[in-house]
């Protein structure tokens, strides 16, 4: 399996609004200029976020996105299934042999808990703990 662009940007949306969660909405525009990306394309990931209830739009010049639940009621899965579809490592599963098959049920049900047990507070927490170089030695 192979998360395309979609699902990483969209990611990247989450974890901006994750960021800024309880401060009110954030523009798609602030969101591209901070991460150097296409406004356009990540106005084509907003729409799929929204309709899943994932966020929320809020029209009006000091409008932009929210989202729609706590980041520690979102998990890493709900954004990748809504941008990329169901998480499967192989397409045709049913037609291969039983080690095989079973192989890929392994694959798939490990992502899938990965996945699924990452929140959106887990992501946008990351690095919030690395407050010393675990490398610096003092004498």
């Amino acid at each position: 399996m192979k998360i395309s662009t979609k699902g990483r940007y969209g990611l990247t949306i989450m974890i901006a609004l994750g960021k800024h969660y309880g401060e009110g909405p954030v523009s798609l525009k602030t969101i591209a200029t901070e991460n150097k990306l296409s406004e356009h394309y990540l106005e084509q990931l907003a729409a799929p976020l929204r309709n899943a209830c994932l966020v929320k739009s809020i029209r009006g010049a000091k409008g932009g996105y929210m989202l729609a639940s706590p980041p520690a009621e979102i998990t890493a899965g709900d954004i990748i299934r809504t941008l990329e579809g169901p998480i499967t490592p192989v397409e045709g599963i049913e037609e291969e042999e039983p080690a095989k098959q079973q192989l890929w049920l392994r694959i798939r049900d490990a992502v899938r808990d990965v996945l699924d047990t990452t929140t959106l507070e887990d992501l946008c927490r990351h690095g919030d703990d690395e407050s010393t170089d675990p490398y610096m030695f003092y004498i």
